[in-house]
């Protein structure tokens, strides 16, 4: 059985089509890139796989279970990485990976562990203590992806990771996803260049709300790294 599951789904908005009946699997420890250029509907693909948007039409599944039952809110088990902090959760790092894990009422000494942990798995514990005022791009998204981590997150949701980081730092981030998909953790990104592919197992185009198995429509198949990364991890 898939992880995620879309059958079917349309989602229209201010008068254009934002997704036209795409129907799309990810399975456990698959990495799938989107390419689509603005407005080809990818970020409402990723907001309706977290479960923060619902379908006008067809049905979205996490591990079995319909979305639309938990309707407006982010599924357990769904990382929405965004290089977004809440002020309240407090002013560094640390703060902020504890505080998620009080809000759901993680014991103190457990969720400490598990932020440390978190921190280590995406190459960020010199980070603890700094203030997310201080991060760069590429640091908040590290740190973000820590906090999803902390919440056993299976699957992890990104739009647009790489944009605005160098190809270093580009890089060295999908080498990240790579690695967590091999150690089991679902990865669903978008992207709006032709350079984001590094580790993905499939790369899907999505256009006028219509998702394809292509990287570029009738000119590119799809690319099927899966082996390639496995054997190079």
């Amino acid at each position: 059985m898939p992880l995620l599951e879309f059958e079917h789904v349309s989602k229209r908005r201010r008068g254009w089509q934002a997704l036209d009946d795409v129907s799309l699997a990810l399975d456990t420890g698959e990495m799938v890139t989107v390419f689509g250029e603005r407005r080809s509907g990818r970020s409402t693909l990723l907001r309706i796989a977290a479960g923060i948007e619902t379908p006008d039409k067809g049905i979205v599944r996490f591990d079995g279970a319909d979305l639309a039952e938990h309707q407006g809110q982010i599924q357990a088990g769904i990382g929405y990485c965004r290089a977004k902090f809440r002020r309240d959760w407090g002013p560094t790092v640390l703060d902020q990976l504890l505080s998620g894990q009080h809000a759901r009422r993680v014991a103190q000494p457990d969720a400490l562990a598990r932020a440390l942990h978190a921190l280590e798995r995406v190459g960020a514990a010199h980070l603890s203590a700094l203030l997310v005022t201080e991060l760069r791009a590429e640091e908040k998204l590290r740190v973000a992806i820590a906090r999803a981590l902390t919440a056993d997150s299976r699957l992890l949701i990104l739009d647009a990771p790489t944009l605005g980081l160098d190809p270093v730092e580009r890089d060295d981030l999908l080498g990240l996803l790579g690695r967590l998909a091999n150690e089991g953790v679902s990865v669903l990104a978008t992207t709006g260049t032709g350079t984001d592919f590094v580790g993905s197992d499939r790369v899907l185009s999505l256009g006028n709300g219509r998702l394809r198995g292509e990287l570029i429509p009738e000119l590119a198949p799809v690319t099927d790294l899966r082996h390639h990364r496995r054997q190079t991890a």
